[in-house]
């Protein structure tokens, strides 16, 4: 079943303020492509033009890093633990695993995600951000300490979009931004695996009960902000939707995520069998079955 354009241009509309006039483009999460729209505001970040592609993030273990970020982990280990240690994240204690988290929106960093785990309800997990070219600092991203948020959940916290903005303005990029892409990795150092792609297709609405595939969109508004919307199919136990708000600079202000209000596709063979017991009988059969009076 396909997505109907002008129902997820009406969704987006009724999230709205009244009397805001909006622009809505619709991604599809696996062939991303871009609809005309008008220029927004001459003073707004959001270029009609900038790619809409998902960049979908991904994660490597140490042995799958390349020798060069390894050794800029290395190196940065020590600034790591002392920032660690001022949120109270216990890294010297314990035994830490890494990963690392591979954002190709935000190339000109490192980011990793360390875990330690201590058993059920002793869960302490805070991601780490390292600039590759120099400019910049490491700032690392409460998440969990000791399977509890340190101050209010990392997606929602002021500090996740602070140290946030700041990684991007040390990027210094010089290409437009994919906001797709971008705010996937918000979400994964803020402590989401994010998947967008539906894997399994279509996925049931619990609201409406039609089968549809939910895509990420960017709403534009006429005074240059903008808000995406985007569903992680990964999250547990229900997929999420995540909604970021940018300003007219492109500067993160808001971050909420929820209950993207949806459960896993249901499938429906595509010729219904009927078996033999139930099968109904054809008129000859029932007239041979049918003893004579």
């Amino acid at each position: 079943m396909s997505r109907s354009p002008f129902l997820i241009a009406a969704v987006a509309l009724l999230a709205l303020p009244a009397g805001a006039q909006i622009r809505v483009r619709a991604v599809p999460p696996v062939q991303p492509k871009i609809s005309s729209l008008r220029p927004p505001s001459s003073q707004s970040a959001f270029d009609p033009g900038s790619p809409l592609d998902a960049l979908p993030v991904t994660f490597r273990s140490p042995a799958q890093m390349t020798e060069q970020d390894r050794n800029l982990e290395a190196d940065a280990e020590a600034s790591i633990a002392e920032h660690a240690g001022y949120a109270g994240l216990e890294f010297s204690q314990g035994k830490w695993d890494y990963r690392q988290i591979v954002c190709p929106a935000l190339p000109n960093h490192l980011f990793l995600r360390f875990t330690r785990n201590q058993g059920a309800g002793d869960v302490s997990v805070f991601s780490a951000s390292i600039p590759r070219n120099g400019q910049g600092r490491v700032r690392i991203i409460p998440i969990e300490r000791r399977s509890y948020s340190l101050f209010s959940p990392a997606p929602v916290n002021a500090q996740t979009i602070d140290a946030f903005n700041h990684i991007r303005a040390e990027e210094h990029a010089a290409q437009p931004t994919p906001w797709v892409g971008l705010s996937v990795c918000y979400a994964a150092l803020a402590g989401a695996n994010p998947q967008m792609n539906a894997q399994d297709g279509l996925w049931q609405s619990d609201s409406q009960g039609g089968a549809q595939e939910f895509s990420p969109i960017l709403t534009l508004t006429e005074d240059g902000s903008a808000v995406m919307r985007l569903t992680d199919y990964a999250a547990k136990p229900q997929a999420t939707l995540w909604t970021l708000t940018f300003d007219r600079k492109g500067k993160l202000i808001k971050s909420n995520v929820k209950s993207a209000g949806i459960s896993a596709p249901r499938k429906v063979p595509a010729t219904p069998t009927i078996s033999p017991e139930s099968a109904p009988q054809s008129a000859a059969q029932a007239n041979a079955a049918t003893p004579p009076a």
